[in-house]
């Protein structure tokens, strides 16, 4: 097992590097034109204003859910959740159809003789990432939130704390040590977005490097320019990468005795407030999906012929992706649970420093040479879509993995148990619940992918989100709206299917 984990950790550091290093010969220097200097202002300025929205509206949010209880308030957050798995280009579709020219807000507005409001652009890259990632920044904010034990709360009512004074002494050490590690984080996400900008963005003033990338490689099929944008690129993602590693801290308030948050909450005007944040937060967040889903339905009979072999294309891509992300996370989970070399940890998170765009534009350097890389589209972006789930399925795992080896390593050692016989006995059924976890995330992921695929798609390698793309761009807007609609059903059944699956089977 060890010596497969340090060549799988081998495999993926050269998968990963390899490409960077194709493009960094390919780029020789780093001489930007205006344009390219242009698109690197818009990618800072965008993924700064993204990161800074999505992480100060999250904070009354996730203040509001952390300090009330109330009937239905896990399936609220479930709910809340959910842009954060819609794929990106769905997303973007749910909000042109609640505020494009003639969605349903700008109808509105209309009728009451008001100018309407415009969603491309700066401002409509930022409201979709903003869509994308308040989700996240509010649970990571809320799970810093429950991190603090039920007894610091339970001393401050007894010292007769007022609201001001636990805003003083517990919330503000709380946010200065999480607010920089998901701003970071957010960050870093929207840098390497590439569906949200080639939708809503493009043009000399919205282009980002992204989407720069795609278009020197696909349209102008200049490399070197591809490949100085794509390094450039790296350098951003790896910075931020390491700022949000380097950010992301403990909240360091001790350990509890793992109680429920027992504070009385406010009353009066803030109790109205809470109301009022979460209402707005829910309607933000849902809306645009409950109209998407009002638009798409009558679409589904709109549908071309070719929805359906482009939805088993990517079944199949995001099935096959997530048992290989899954599998590989695993094996490098276990290997550093066990003791093993620390730099397999560091292979693990190195996709963190790039994207699927840049990796893609390395193979595509790579290849170019022995064969036509269009001829691979479907392997390329499957192995690309593996590459990018990876660390986030080794954060899931190896923290349960660490728990599995203190807990049952030395029994299973003490009983010989090894090899497949572990795995099948000791380790699957232990870490079902994450495993499953993770292969939801892993296919969601991929299911809803629009980076590499738009690299090297042919006629025959023709993915669903590629498609919905395709659909709106041509401005079959009815079409695409179905297509969509069965993009975001796929999506959300594959999480489902596997999370669920995996709860069982810890259940048992």
């Amino acid at each position: 097992m060890a010596i497969g984990a340090r060549a799988i950790g081998l495999l993926v550091a050269l998968l990963t590097l390899l490409p960077i290093l194709a493009v960094a010969l390919r780029a020789g220097g780093l001489s930007l034109s205006g344009p390219d200097l242009a698109a690197l202002r818009f990618t800072l300025t965008q993924a700064a204003l993204s990161a800074l929205i999505s992480v100060l509206l999250a904070v009354p949010v996730a203040r509001a859910l952390a300090r009330r209880r109330f009937p239905g308030r896990d399936l609220l957050i479930s709910l809340m959740g959910a842009p954060f798995l819609l794929p990106a280009i769905v997303a973007v579709m749910a909000l042109i159809t609640l505020f494009g020219r003639s969605g349903t807000l700008n109808s509105g507005l209309a009728l009451l003789g008001l100018p309407p409001l415009q969603i491309y652009g700066l401002q409509g890259v930022v409201l979709a990432h903003v869509f994308l990632n308040l989700p996240l920044a509010v649970r990571m904010i809320l799970q810093a939130w429950a991190a603090v034990p039920a007894e610091r709360f339970r001393l401050a009512e007894s010292l007769g704390f007022a609201p001001r004074d636990i805003r003083r002494h517990i919330e503000a050490p709380l946010l200065r040590e999480t607010l920089p590690g998901a701003l970071a984080t957010i960050f870093a996400i929207c840098l390497t977005s590439f569906a949200v900008a080639l939708t809503l963005g493009g043009g000399p003033r919205a282009t980002t490097l992204e989407l720069a990338i795609y278009q020197a490689l696909r349209f102008e099929f200049d490399l070197g320019r591809a490949a100085g944008l794509a390094l450039v690129q790296t350098g951003l993602g790896a910075a931020a990468a390491l700022l949000a590693w380097r950010l992301t801290r403990s909240t360091g308030f001790g350990a509890g005795l793992d109680r429920r948050i027992a504070l009385s909450p406010p009353q009066g005007w803030r109790k109205a407030a809470d109301a009022a944040v979460l209402g707005l937060a829910s309607a933000f967040l849902l809306l645009p999906l409950c109209a998407l889903v009002l638009r798409a339905a009558p679409g589904l009979t709109e549908l071309p012929a070719s929805v359906w072999q482009a939805s088993l294309r990517s079944l199949i891509m995001a099935l096959l992706s997530a048992l290989l992300a899954v599998s590989i996370g695993l094996s490098l989970a276990l290997s550093v649970a066990r003791g093993g070399p620390r730099w397999i940890e560091l292979a693990a998170v190195l996709p963190l420093a790039t994207s699927g765009l840049v990796l893609g534009t390395g193979l595509f350097l790579l290849l170019r040479p022995l064969t036509a890389p269009t001829s691979l589209a479907l392997p390329l972006t499957l192995l690309v879509n593996a590459l990018m789930a990876l660390p986030f399925i080794y954060r899931l795992l190896l923290p349960e993995a660490r728990a599995l080896e203190a807990d049952y390593g030395r029994l299973a050692a003490a009983l010989d148990l090894r090899g497949f016989a572990r795995l099948r006995l000791l380790t699957l059924p232990r870490l079902a619940r994450p495993l499953g976890f993770s292969a939801g995330l892993a296919s969601a992921f991929a299911m809803g992918d629009l980076g590499v695929i738009a690299l090297f798609a042919t006629d025959r390698a023709v993915t669903l989100p590629l498609l919905v793309q395709q659909l709106t761009s041509a401005y079959r807007t009815e079409a695409a709206s179905g297509a969509a609609l069965v993009l975001v059903g796929l999506s959300f059944a594959l999480f489902r299917i596997f999370d669920a699956g995996g709860r069982r089977a810890d259940a048992r």
